[in-house]
């Protein structure tokens, strides 16, 4: 009876064991997550990290790895790629997820386009959303922009507010700057009118 017994117990505990391993194997990682990370040849290198919300982890001397959207894996595999150099064989990764992250989207920011914009109006934007792609939000510039004096107007807690000024056509060729400023909720681009020989 004892026989049967031990087997039937290590065929449930296996089984326990193998259900998560199962979920985990399909499961996509996405930011917020927190991964579980061991190197059997350098305990060193063990780590829990979080899935930062670019999709991406940074490890020491594997650097920056981007993960979202993948499986744990292929972590894994793309993991004992970059530590490869820095052993005298390839290093045996595994990763696990340690928490799942809470996949909430984050409430929109409202900025404001005004002046000679493609579409002048109040828009509703994704946090991080940059200068550049706000220029494409708006629908670009009218005929009459000048778009080498595009303001930035942005009033902080205190009520201070600050202007910064762009010159769209040198970012365009890439001589500008600005073009990756993350926009903040009630900003406010200003296009102004061209001058007569502007």
């Amino acid at each position: 009876m004892r026989p049967v017994f031990t087997l039937l117990f290590s065929f449930i505990a296996g089984a326990l064991v193998a259900v998560p391993a199962l979920a985990q194997s399909s499961y996509r990682i996405q930011p917020g997550d927190v991964l579980s990370i061991n190197v059997l040849e350098d305990s060193s290198l063990n780590d829990e990290v979080l899935v930062l919300p670019d999709g991406r982890i940074n490890l020491p001397l594997a650097g920056q790895l981007a993960v979202a959207g993948r499986s744990v894996g292929q972590v894994e595999d793309s993991l004992a790629t970059q530590l490869e150099p820095n052993f005298a064989s390839r290093p045996t990764v595994t990763v696990s997820i340690a928490t799942i992250g809470e996949a909430e989207d984050p409430d929109p920011i409202l900025v404001y386009a005004v002046g000679e914009a493609g579409s002048p109006g109040r828009y509703e934007v994704p946090p991080g959303t940059t200068l550049l792609q706000f220029f494409a939000e708006m629908g670009g510039f009218s005929r009459f922009a000048a778009t080498k004096r595009v303001m930035l107007r942005r009033t902080d807690k205190a009520g201070n507010e600050r202007v910064f000024r762009f010159n769209y056509d040198a970012i365009l060729d890439g001589t500008g700057q600005g073009a990756s400023t993350r926009l903040v909720d009630g900003d406010v681009v200003v296009v102004p009118q061209r001058r007569l020989f502007e």
